[in-house]
């Protein structure tokens, strides 16, 4: 294992994931982080995007619903906080998820729970850009496209909780565009939310689609 790899592998333990899921899901009728995705429910595929990477230190921000989405998250075995002004916007659900982390924690993932997309190997990427680039955000890119999940460091966090939210948290970011860095990845899932009940179809097919090709993949290893 090169240092590249042991380096990344270390700086898992320091760091966290915050998947918000405290919204109305207005835009869809159905609560969109208890939605079926294959065998489990979109938020629980947000969860596992960043535990089979290696991130123990899950926090989901609950508010809407809260009462029927615990269950699911205590199943899972990460760790939940309420947001009690959930119904004031995102903003407040970052604040609330950042306030939560861990004093060791080195920096954090931040994903809408609507985005299931997410592949292990993203995150492993993101880390290696963080480990190499120094910067103090590090995003995502597909096909020219920045995406989610960026990964910010801790040192944020103060101006995070301080700030009025005005224009959200990516407003405030922009702010730091010089101590950004930008790793390609081919994963379109970094751009891929549920807003509408087509966007859910189409996650759902491109969802087994990639199942499809896995299961194809581990059958022809078996072949052999």
């Amino acid at each position: 294992m090169n240092e590249t790899l042991l380096e990344s592998k270390a700086l898992k333990k320091d760091l966290a994931a915050i998947l918000l899921a405290a919204g109305y899901s207005s835009r869809i009728k159905n609560f969109k982080p208890l939605l079926p995705l294959g065998n489990s429910t979109v938020i629980e595929n947000s969860i596992d995007s960043f535990l089979n990477a290696g991130i123990e230190n899950v926090i989901v921000v609950v508010g809407f619903q809260a009462n029927k989405l615990i269950p699911a998250l205590e199943n899972k075995g990460v760790k939940w906080v309420f947001n009690e002004k959930f119904s004031e916007g995102m903003y407040s659900s970052v604040v609330e998820g950042v306030s939560s982390i861990p004093p060791h924690v080195k920096g954090f993932f931040l994903l809408p729970a609507d985005m299931p997309l997410i592949r292990k190997e993203t995150i492993d990427i993101l880390i290696e850009g963080y480990n190499h680039s120094r910067k103090r955000i590090v995003y995502p890119s597909f096909s020219k496209r920045r995406g989610h999940p960026p990964l910010i460091a801790s040192s944020l966090i103060p101006e995070i909780i301080n700030y009025d939210g005005t224009g959200g948290l990516k407003a405030l970011l922009r702010k730091y565009e010089e101590q950004a860095y930008y790793v390609d990845v081919d994963d379109e899932g970094i751009l891929l939310d549920i807003d509408t009940y087509e966007d859910y179809l189409n996650i759902c097919e491109r969802f087994e689609n990639l199942n499809q090709k896995i299961t194809v993949t581990r059958k022809q290893v078996i072949d052999i």
